[in-house]
């Protein structure tokens, strides 16, 4: 398989940031007087969902309007994590770097509209990649805005890189392969691709595949 270029999901495949995320849930609960805990098991359950997803399971029953939630969890999302941040995985700052001489490097998440840039400039890895796009900007799953950056970049052969099976199940809705990030948060059975490690799926990546 000769691929033209890579499309990485964010949470799960190069940083784990749950802990911040709970964090930022947590803020938004005591602003708005809510008495509910977030914890990290709680967001594990649910990562890579939509964010309304999310809150639908969650926070069922809260007693809390819906849009005046997701509003002030979006404000505070973009006010502290480019402070809070999160950790990248093992070889992902240098694994990058390498993988953006051979392929053009793309992100498409389902966070808020400035997840994806807040991460690059939080791992200082902005200069590598040359689009995203994320949920929070259109409104739509991973499968569409996998198909726009297609389009807008005129991508011949992409490979979305992701730890999920929605991952993967957006991924072959949009026509491309998938490669599964063992090392992240989900389960995957029928990725084209599989890897333990960032390093491991870099130097695939760079030798014949």
């Amino acid at each position: 398989m000769t691929y033209d270029s890579l499309i990485f999901d964010m949470d799960g495949t190069l940083w784990d940031a749950v802990d911040s995320y709970t964090e930022v849930w947590n803020r938004t609960s005591h602003e708005l007087n809510v008495d509910h805990i977030v914890t990290r098991d709680d967001l594990l359950h649910y990562m890579g969902k939509t964010i309304d997803v999310i809150f639908d399971v969650m926070m069922n029953g809260i007693g809390v309007d819906t849009q005046t939630y997701l509003r002030r969890l979006a404000y505070n999302e973009e006010k502290l994590m480019p402070e809070l941040g999160g950790k990248l995985y093992p070889g992902v700052t240098d694994g990058i770097k390498r993988l953006a001489t051979k392929y053009r490097l793309f992100m498409v998440s389902n966070c808020g509209k400035d997840g994806l840039k807040n991460m690059l400039r939080y791992s200082n890895l902005t200069e590598y990649f040359e689009g995203t796009l994320t949920h929070g900007e259109t409104g739509r799953g991973k499968d569409f805005n996998n198909t726009q950056i297609i389009k807008t970049y005129s991508l011949r052969r992409p490979l979305y890189i992701g730890d999920t099976q929605g991952d993967c199940d957006s991924a072959h809705a949009a026509g491309i392969d998938m490669c599964y990030a063992r090392w992240g948060f989900g389960k995957c059975h029928d990725a084209e691709l599989s890897f333990e490690s960032f390093h491991e799926m870099t130097e695939a990546l760079l030798s014949s595949i």
